[in-house]
């Protein structure tokens, strides 16, 4: 297989589907070359182009539908500078999905209790509210289908028609796995400061000191110098109360646990309750995804498909659209060749566990990768009961193996913004929970995923 970079194995990517040459280039050159378009399960869609979207000009209802059209926002802070202007706390703001922040995006958001003439009367820079309908109901993940993607990959260093055959090849060896391998991608880690899912692990061996100091005092070479010097003063010095005044104001979060530990200095625990619970829950589920995608590669090294079940082998049924269903089972022996007709069929899917205190592991093969994945790891599934931060604990659940690519399609040109170079305009829809730069990444196959702009 082609060797993936090195940022990535340490997301627990270790493999690809696809053979060959990727394109590589870069994304994100500028927002408007990532939109992102979100789709519900009744068919709504919500479009970056302002102009198509029917705005609600009178009525009352319990709550407000609207479509937030966003450039260069992180979906969290638009939501609090949302609940700003009409002078709501956040939690009455509900989203179905987060989305990209170096990207164009719209979707769907709820607001609870708020009239027409206030959600009117918002205005933010780079982003704008439209109200569409009422709802006796808010916004949540369960009316989430997906999202549609219009990617610009560019810089590609390749002649049109190598890139073409590349692309090509590429897409018809992924059409005959069925899809993507559904590894969760690199936003969910941090390309700028990968650590995440290393925190994730120290909370939920219940190492909080260790947790914080990687949070607060480990630098990346990939952010912002002056942010860099002073995790290394911290890291240096240990003195949270005078450090606490060379942390940029951007770090928001890192500057909350620095008061809290500059009044108790081994309140490690506390400094972490300083920070929203999202955040918290966050950390705990890139560990989960870290060890989904150790799990999935594991299996793809092995030369287990993820097309087709083996005994032992989770597989979950589908519903409406290919989205999962909650029903599952485990795949015996003389089971196999009824469930594999039913995967060929699209009606189930080969899962693998997200670890957690009421998720079981797999069993046969698989079950023994997950299991040494978890020895290695010196974590169990009930250590994801997390006694000293209950809020956090996470259950587990099943998740596909395989994505499925809807409306796939791409159109290779030159790139305008280097007459020297092509550039690829991929479009494709991804039900909801799969990641877009995990389909880039088979096109792309770079070295350096920092440097091509994931």
């Amino acid at each position: 297989m082609e060797k993936v970079s090195e940022l990535e194995a340490g997301f627990g990517i270790e493999a690809y589907a696809s053979r060959g040459s990727g394109i590589g280039g870069r994304i994100r050159a500028s927002p408007e070359d990532f939109v992102v378009e979100e789709l519900l399960v009744d068919g709504s869609k919500a479009s970056v182009d302002s102009s198509s979207v029917k705005a609600l000009s009178s009525g009352y209802g319990r709550y407000v539908i609207c479509v937030l059209i966003k450039k260069g926002w992180e979906t969290f802070a638009a939501v609090r500078a949302v609940a700003k202007s009409v002078g709501v706390e956040p939690d009455r703001v509900s989203i179905a999905g987060i989305k990209d922040a170096r990207a164009v995006t719209a979707q769907h958001i709820s607001l609870g209790g708020v009239s027409l003439d206030k959600i009117n009367g918002i205005r933010l820079e780079d982003a704008v509210v439209i109200p569409t309908r009422f709802s006796p109901d808010k916004i949540s993940s369960k009316v989430l289908f997906g999202n549609q993607f219009d990617v610009a990959v560019r810089s590609i260093n390749h002649s049109a028609d190598v890139v073409e055959q590349r692309v090509e090849e590429t897409w018809s060896q992924l059409k005959t796995l069925g899809g993507v391998p559904n590894f969760f991608g690199h936003q969910r880690f941090g390309t700028i400061r990968p650590f995440t899912h290393k925190i994730g692990r120290c909370i939920v061996r219940g190492e909080f000191e260790e947790a914080a100091t990687i949070f607060l005092s480990q630098p990346s070479a990939n952010e912002h110098r002056r942010s860099a010097r002073a995790r290394e003063r911290l890291r240096e010095t240990r003195d949270y109360r005078d450090c606490l005044r060379f942390f940029p104001r951007r770090l928001v979060y890192e500057r909350l646990m620095l008061v809290h530990l500059s009044r108790y200095p081994n309140d490690f625990l506390g400094a972490f309750r300083r920070v929203p619970r999202s955040l918290r829950v966050l950390f705990v589920q890139a560990y989960q995804s870290y060890l989904f995608n150790r799990f999935l590669s594991e299996r793809m090294k092995r030369g287990l498909s993820l097309a087709e079940a083996c005994p032992g082998d989770y597989v979950v049924s589908l519903g409406e659209r290919g989205l999962p269903t909650d029903s599952y089972r485990m795949v015996e022996p003389d089971t196999v060749t009824a469930v594999n007709e039913a995967i060929r069929k699209g009606e189930m899917a080969v899962a693998l566990p997200l670890v957690g205190f009421g998720q079981g592991l797999s069993g046969g093969e698989q079950g023994r990768i997950e299991a040494n994945v978890l020895e290695e790891e010196e974590v169990e599934s009930e250590d994801f009961r997390l006694r000293e931060m209950p809020e956090a604990s996470a259950e587990g659940e099943l998740r596909n193996a395989v994505s499925q690519d809807m409306d796939f399609g791409y159109e290779v040109k030159e790139d305008e913004n280097d007459l020297n170079s092509r550039a690829v305009r991929f479009r494709f829809v991804l039900h909801k929970g799969s990641y877009a730069t995990v389909v880039l990444r088979e096109f792309m196959k770079s070295p350096d995923l920092v440097e091509a702009g994931y």
